[in-house]
């Protein structure tokens, strides 16, 4: 869902996952378990550092598999590397992060606020992603395809666990 009249764009994405809100959570924390699920379809990573602790950075590298897409990767032309900060920490409920993409082209610039909220429902956690104040270069379908597949690929890996 996107606020398009909003300057500063806010999308989000939700999914169902049936695995606990802790299981969710440490599916984060483990940088070997959040690579293998984190990136998109089309999409595979590498964690180049990461410090889980509020205040705690991180970057990861994305690397396009695909040349069939419609724009270029955000730092060269087959890769996004992604810089964050672990804003709060909520065990088994929230996950906040400041975001920015290294990038030349302004259309990427800023800092984008993401939000993972673990929500106990009972057919196991509704995962809710909120991004906040989207760069204008990432296009809002683009985006909404990106977060579902995140999500989906999330709910293989904690599913796989069982």
């Amino acid at each position: 869902m996107t606020n398009a009249s909003d300057k500063k764009r806010t999308d989000t994405a939700s999914k169902v996952i049936l695995a606990s809100p802790q299981t969710i959570y440490q599916a984060f924390m483990d940088p070997k378990a959040l690579i293998s699920w984190l990136p998109p379809d089309g999409m595979k990573g590498r964690v180049d550092f990461f410090d889980p602790r509020e205040g705690g950075a991180y970057q990861i590298s994305l690397v396009y598999i695909t040349h069939d897409r419609s724009q270029p990767g955000k730092t060269s032309e087959d890769t996004d590397v992604v810089r964050g900060t672990f804003l709060k920490l909520e065990e088994g409920k929230r996950i906040v992060q400041q975001i920015t993409f290294e990038s030349e082209d302004p259309a990427f610039a800023g800092e984008m606020i993401m939000t993972w909220n673990l929500d106990t429902v009972p057919e196991g956690t509704k995962v809710t992603i909120v991004c906040e104040n989207v760069p204008e270069g990432i296009r809002p379908e683009d985006h909404d395809v990106g977060l579902r597949s995140t999500l989906n690929n999330l709910a293989a890996y904690v599913q796989s666990l069982i």
